[in-house]
Parts: structure tokens; sequence; C-alpha cells
């Protein structure tokens, strides 16, 4: 038997909608933007870039949401969320809905003044990233009971007021072929999540604000900044 000089974390999980199960989350990608914020804005001619968040960064969004230290620009960005329950490594997009597990609703929280920050000097975007609770997610809904949505309103309001609103066919690279850039990358693995990208209107809140957040067909979450 295996002896651990500390003890096992637990693992970091979703809970899967309407039902008991628990999802394992293996890794977390971010895509960026890959949703045009502007109506002129060119056809990109390279896939997206991408980061990574840590597992256990994702909660479950419900109730409360901590502002975190060290910011004063804490910024929401609402992204439709895949969940990988087939890994692989040069998929190809034609091909890659089998590897899909299910969907959900998540938010890419960020310290966008650090995000800034990062930019101007070309240093890492962890601090802005991956901080604690920077990945609320609704419940994992599988792809055999809501099938692979191509299309379905995105939206978030803060307070009421709508901020971010687009349709899941606005994704510049839709999800199969995100997968097939990632997998092209790093091996996938079971339990991978992948955050697909946001649309225009990402915003800084403030303490007491209450973010509602859906998409059509997937789920809808609700959270106050603390």
């Amino acid at each position: 038997m295996m002896e651990f000089v500390l003890p096992v974390p637990a693992p970091s999980t979703l809970p899967v909608a309407n039902s008991n199960a628990q999802f394992p989350i293996a890794r977390v990608f971010c895509i960026g933007r890959n949703y045009r914020w502007t109506a002129n804005e060119p056809a990109p001619t390279e896939m997206p870039a991408w980061f990574m968040k840590p597992a256990t960064a994702v909660v479950q969004a419900q109730g409360a949401l901590p502002y975190p230290p060290g910011t004063e620009e804490f910024c929401h960005e609402v992204e439709l969320v895949v969940a990988i329950g087939q890994g692989g490594r040069d998929i190809d997009p034609a091909y890659a809905t089998p590897h899909i597990w299910g969907y959900a609703v998540g938010l890419d929280m960020t310290r966008r003044d650090l995000q800034q920050q990062a930019k101007q000097v070309g240093g890492p975007w962890e601090p802005a990233k991956a901080f604690d609770q920077s990945a609320p997610c609704s419940p994992i809904v599988p792809a055999t009971a809501c099938g692979h949505p191509h299309d379905g309103e995105i939206r978030l309001a803060v307070n009421g007021t709508t901020r971010q609103r687009a349709d899941l066919s606005d994704l510049i690279w839709p999800v199969p072929e995100l997968i097939a850039m990632l997998s092209r990358s790093v091996t996938l693995m079971a339990g991978d999540l992948i955050f697909t990208g946001t649309p225009v209107g990402v915003g800084p809140l403030q303490r007491g604000d209450v973010i509602d957040a859906s998409v059509t067909g997937i789920g809808e979450i609700s959270l106050t900044v603390a």
C-alpha cells in the first residue's frame, strides 16, 4: 500500500445536474475571448490563446463569491464550459464530440488590473486568473441529456442589468475546433474542463453586486459578491 507523507487532498468536483453524482475535475483550460467584441472585427487567422486555472479554483456557483485580495478591478466573464469525458491527443475536430461528457455555465473571474500589468511587462497571467474560487460553475449537464449545443443565448447580468449577451453560434472557434487545438498541445484527460471564451461586455464588480448568468438549455447561476 502506498504511503503518503501528507494527507491526500480531496478531489475537486462539480455536481452532475439532477443527480447525486459528482464530476471529478482534472485540469481547467481557458480560451481567450473567442467572440467578436466589435461589429467590424476581422476574422482571426490563428487559433485563440489559452491559459490554465488550477482545479481547486473551481467551485459550485451559488451563494457568496468572495471579492479577492490584491485587486481593485474584479471582473466577470461568462462562458460555456465543456467537460471532457474521454481523453486523447491530436483529436480530429470531426470526431471531437464523443470526447465531451457534458456542459456547464461558468465564470472566468479575473483580477483585470493584474492582468493588464502582466500584459505590459510580458508577465504570466496566473496572479490575474488562477486565484481561489476564480472559476464558479453550474452543475454539469450530461451531453446525453442536453445534446451538443450549437446555438442558444449566453447571458450575464449584474444587479438586473444585462452586461453580456451573445449566442453560442457566435463563437469564432466552435467547441470541436477548441478540443482539437488543445489536444495538439497536450493530451486531454477525462475530467478536464474547457472554458470556451466570453462575449463582449466584460466589466468590474463591486461588493454586494448580484451576478446572474445563464446558457440556454444548460443552466442558470446566481452569486452575490461578498
